[in-house]
């Protein structure tokens, strides 16, 4: 059985930094690229951020690139996301999901987690 579980989030003051983990099991973790997605209060689903299976590519969506950094050590399973400069609008509960496939170009999402919840205060 395929689980996904996220933790890390919490509520941070703005310009702060939280790093969240996902820590999977039930496949082969390295053969798969991983994702965050997040949602915001009354909002759709949001990809945030993508790597590759075995780390070497990484993607992210305009609003986080060079405040977000997406990793991944395959030894423990476990994907993170390393959020810098967080402001509100980055408030959401944040998805660590499971690619179909190795690359970030994967788009087909077939497992998602129960999501964290990050909230940025002002």
């Amino acid at each position: 059985e395929v689980q996904l579980v996220e933790s890390g989030g919490g509520l941070v003051l703005a310009g702060g930094s939280l790093r969240l983990s996902c820590a999977a099991s039930g496949f082969n973790f390295n053969g798969y690229a991983m994702s965050w997605v997040r949602q915001a209060p009354g909002e759709g689903l949001e990809w945030v951020s993508s790597i590759s299976n075995e780390g070497h590519t990484t993607t992210y969506t305009n609003s986080v690139k060079d405040r977000f950094t997406i990793s991944r050590d395959n030894a423990k399973n476990t994907v993170y996301l390393e959020m810098n400069s967080l402001q509100p609008e980055d408030t959401a509960v944040y998805y660590c999901t499971k690619r179909a496939g190795a690359t970030v170009y994967t788009a087909t999402e077939d497992y998602r987690g129960q999501g964290t919840q990050v909230t940025v205060s002002s």
